[in-house]
């Protein structure tokens, strides 16, 4: 799986397993994000029945299983956020970008990673298989 960033110096390929990072040679098709009706909303992504949203408080993500019903804190510990994504075909992959930086959580949001990668100013992600 990778995660297609991009950045202000141009759109980058990482995959999130090896955390190799090479240029992408494709088109940046950002995913239209879902409507919600929250406060101080910064960006969201949504898959399947999973919403998460990246908000400008801490912590810095809502994270949702019921399409928006009821959502729960998660990333505490996380600095202030930029984008997320979701896996299409696994909403448990999500990933997190701050300026920065790329964090994965597995697990729907409840456990985050660093990726080792430092990427130029991040403005927008999504996550392919």
């Amino acid at each position: 799986m990778i995660a297609v960033v991009d950045t202000a110096a141009g759109t980058f390929a990482v995959d999130l397993d090896s955390e190799e990072i090479e240029p992408w040679d494709g088109d940046f098709v950002a995913v239209a994000e879902p409507v919600l009706n929250l406060p101080r909303v910064v960006t969201a992504a949504a898959a399947g029945s999973t919403v998460v949203a990246v908000v400008d408080t801490k912590p810095p993500l809502l994270v949702s299983y019921d399409a928006g019903a009821t959502w729960r804190e998660s990333g505490r510990g996380l600095p202030a956020g930029r984008a997320v994504a979701i896996a299409e075909d696994d909403p448990d992959v999500v990933v997190f970008a701050t300026r920065n930086r790329l964090f994965l959580s597995r697990n729907g949001g409840v456990f985050w990673t660093s990726l080792t990668v430092e990427l130029p100013e991040i403005t927008a992600l999504l996550v392919q298989a």
